[in-house]
């Protein structure tokens, strides 16, 4: 199994379990609305590391203070985080990791996940 494989499987199985939290707050509903969407777009991204990246930092930053991760959803985090680090400089530069419209494309048939 390739590593974008793996990532693409840590994605999936963390959507799963946010999903299955008892209480969806907006923040958490933002957060697997972004993870469907990279899920969608992870194996037609020209750099799929860039795109992981922005994604960890996104739950990082929308998810700080708002939602609990239990130790195996923390883990699956880490995972992507450290797949998304062969990224190098690519994925900060003119990146805003609280903006959920950084992950839809306009021509994207899907642009609003949960209308």
């Amino acid at each position: 199994m390739t590593n974008q494989e793996i990532a693409k499987e840590n994605i999936h199985t963390l959507y799963n379990s946010l999903m299955a939290h008892p209480d969806k707050s907006n923040a958490l509903l933002d957060i697997t609305d972004v993870l469907s969407q990279v899920y969608l777009t992870l194996e037609t991204a020209k750099n799929p590391e860039v795109l992981v990246n922005r994604l960890a930092n996104y739950i990082y930053s929308v998810g700080f203070g708002k939602i609990h991760l239990n130790k195996s959803e923390e883990q699956l985090l880490i995972d992507l985080g450290a797949y998304g680090q062969r990224a190098g400089w690519n994925s900060v530069y003119r990146g805003d990791y609280t903006a959920k419209a950084e992950f839809f494309n306009y021509s994207d048939a899907r642009k609003y996940a949960r209308v």
